[in-house]
């Protein structure tokens, strides 16, 4: 069931979409080679606390941290751990905050250091991707609409969407109605309303779009071994548009 929010509840969560994005930035600039992931989820679990919020990750469907930390092939939702960031890896940092009783939910994909062209076009790719299925969204169009012009651009570029996961409604719930797709059909699917909040997560990879689980049991890794991409924003639908709950303005 989609579920429609009042605005008290899209200010509540536009109060948490920006706190969400200043913690992001934060934690973009601790993103260096030397670091490792698991000082990257503590200095995220911590700076939630700090605005008196709560990981929405944590101990969702059992997962142990605060943050999902993927890096070079794997897509989404890898574990912290002591593993070191080296020069010429890129990493997607993905957060959600519990603020008020309503989630926020934000991805972002950095190279650490000097990485390769291939590496910088894919970020760049993945990006712009995002800011253009974001243009989709708004009353009347569909879920179909976001989709299709999401892989369009990502395969006229060489690359492909991962189709095994997907976007998603948020709100009281971290997951919720509907699931948004990466690809599909102009005009399908759900029809978009006005105080929908959604999330849209463009996953996008250098070889072929199939993936496979990573070896810590939570996260998903590309089946070849190509680079991965990832970057998300919590969005409200409003009458002229696509509002970004999680941008840093």
């Amino acid at each position: 069931m989609i579920i429609i929010k009042t605005p008290e509840e899209i200010g509540i969560m536009t109060e948490g979409g920006k706190i969400l994005a200043k913690i992001m930035k934060e934690l973009e600039k601790k993103v260096k080679p030397g670091i490792t992931t698991k000082e990257l989820d503590r200095l995220a679990e911590e700076l939630v606390l700090s605005y008196g919020g709560k990981c929405s990750f944590k101990r969702y469907e059992k997962f142990p941290a605060c943050l999902c930390t993927s890096i070079n092939e794997e897509i989404v939702h890898s574990v912290p751990s002591d593993r070191i960031l080296k020069e010429g890896n890129i990493i997607s940092l993905d957060l959600g905050i519990f603020h008020k009783g309503f989630h926020t939910d934000m991805a972002v994909t950095l190279p650490i250091g000097k990485v390769s062209p291939e590496a910088l076009r894919l970020i760049r790719v993945t990006k712009k991707a995002l800011k253009r299925g974001i243009k989709k969204v708004r009353p009347g169009n569909t879920i179909g609409d976001i989709g299709n012009t999401i892989q369009r651009y990502v395969e006229s570029q060489g690359f492909n969407v991962v189709r095994e996961l997907c976007g998603h409604g948020i709100g009281r719930q971290l997951h919720e109605d509907p699931q948004i797709l990466n690809y599909g059909k102009r005009h399908k699917g759900e029809e978009m309303k006005e105080d929908q909040v959604l999330c849209l997560e463009p996953m996008v990879i250098a070889g072929n779009w199939k993936l496979k689980k990573t070896e810590d049991g939570f996260g998903y890794k590309t089946a070849d071994g190509f680079l991965s991409a990832h970057f998300e924003h919590t969005i409200a639908v409003t009458k002229d548009g696509a509002r970004v709950l999680t941008g840093s303005e």
